[in-house]
């Protein structure tokens, strides 16, 4: 009896641990930090909530056996129940979408929808978002009925995923037919080499070459990564903008002076508040004539949505 009541109290202790903990990723999600289908945040309290079991099973029959032992499981694995909720907020915090079935996973060639991404949604705001300014350059014919907006960050890894093995598959069945096109906007968030690659992409847009900035920044990055680098590893730094301009035949002084003075930051941080103001906050983001897609999802994802824009 008594074994019984030491494992009804554990597991009450345990229940007010977990309750807790699941009260805090409640209030997460009502604020928009996480959202309810976060596998990650699923796995998480669900692992915290079988270790606290566990010790507080474990604290019990040791108390129960004996009464000399301390009862040194159950504090423990309340404490890593917290660690692991709170390591479940801060997960998706910087990484989750706003779609409420996620695709979890990290960049893989072989997996081409890896990416934190999900299904097809209308994203608040959208409407205005995809409404475009003297600044949006368009690749592509721009009477295509199909516009494409995406978002992006230079050094973002599902950014240069979708880069890599799914934009190109767009541009070829798409973009090259007419059917749709175009149109990249700035979300750096990652730190400062992603707001100075935004802007220095912004000066070659100044000079009508937005697109094939883009696409040099993007190659930079890609090597960057295969040969182990990072977010802020400094290889998007001012001789590599000035390399890249040089490469596409910028008037280097008008370049030189864009980037030097941040004559485009003020472009950035616009495309970056208006983006928030949309309801898209992570990257990459798009918005397929108001139909988003969150994420480096699969072409077949992107094909199916254009496919049915182009129905309507």
């Amino acid at each position: 009896m008594a074994r019984h009541a030491k494992r009804a109290r554990a597991k009450k202790t345990k229940g007010r641990a977990i309750n807790e903990g699941m009260v805090v990723v409640s209030e997460a999600v009502e604020e928009g930090i996480v959202t309810p289908g976060m596998v990650g945040v699923q796995n998480m309290v669900g692992g915290a909530s079988r270790m606290a079991d566990a010790g507080g099973a474990q604290s019990a029959d040791e108390e129960a056996e004996g009464g000399t032992k301390k009862d040194r499981f159950l504090p423990i694995s309340i404490l890593v129940a917290a660690i692991l909720i709170g390591g479940a907020l801060v997960f998706s915090s910087l990484y989750g979408s706003h779609a409420s079935t996620p695709n979890v996973g990290a960049p893989n060639a072989g997996t081409p929808n890896a990416g934190l991404g999900a299904s097809a949604g209308t994203a608040g705001g959208s409407s205005d978002a995809m409404k475009l300014g003297p600044r949006d350059a368009i690749l592509g014919d721009t009477n295509a009925p199909v516009t494409i907006i995406g978002y992006g960050d230079y050094q973002c890894p599902f950014c240069t995923q979708f880069f890599s093995q799914t934009e190109p598959q767009i541009i070829s069945n798409y973009v090259n037919a007419g059917k749709a096109r175009m149109v990249f906007r700035n979300l750096p968030f990652l730190g400062p080499e992603s707001t100075a690659a935004a802007e220095a992409a912004e000066c070659a847009n100044d000079q009508g070459k937005l697109w094939p900035y883009h696409d040099a920044l993007y190659r930079a990055k890609v090597d960057d990564e295969a040969k182990g680098g990072g977010e802020n590893d400094g290889s998007l730094n001012r001789a590599l903008f000035l390399t890249l301009a040089q490469g596409l035949n910028l008037d280097m002084l008008t370049f030189t002076s864009c980037i030097d003075t941040g004559k485009d930051a003020g472009v950035v941080a616009q495309e970056k508040a208006a983006a928030s103001a949309a309801g898209i906050n992570s990257t990459p983001s798009f918005l397929i004539n108001g139909t988003s897609i969150l994420g480096a999802e699969p072409y077949a994802a992107f094909a199916g949505a254009i496919d049915a824009a182009l129905k309507r």
